[in-house]
């Protein structure tokens, strides 16, 4: 098989990478490898992701968004101690308002949904 593009790894960098590559030029071949029996399968961690980057990628994102996707709405930084918690002042750059709290195992699915048109595990 020959392709224009192989990206390697189905992590959010590359699946980000494989959908921007065909929305700049639909007729390229990108191969998109990942080493997982399905995409995600390696991606354990939740985070606070910026919503920028993807409205930037998929503008309508908003209306079909993956699976575990909420609004952060509150923040809070604490010590833990084994009897309790101390509250801590928020460093600024800390600071959640407009982000999303999600599973980027359910976003790297939900990515390849978008790039391959149907199942991650195509």
């Amino acid at each position: 098989m020959q392709y224009d593009v192989v990206v390697v790894g189905a992590g959010p960098a590359g699946l980000a990478c494989a959908i921007r590559l065909k929305q700049l030029k639909p007729e390229s071949r990108v191969c998109l490898l990942e080493k997982g029996p399905t995409v995600g399968a390696h991606i354990l961690s939740g985070c606070v992701m910026e919503p920028a980057p993807l409205d930037e990628l998929l503008p309508d994102w908003h209306k079909t968004p993956p699976a575990i996707c909420v609004p952060a709405t509150k923040d809070e930084f604490v010590l833990l101690t084994k009897t309790g918690r101390v509250r801590l002042p928020r460093p600024p750059q800390m600071k959640n308002h407009g982000n999303f709290i999600i599973s980027l195992g359910s976003l790297c699915a939900w990515l390849a949904r978008k790039r391959l048109g149907a199942s991650p595990n195509r």
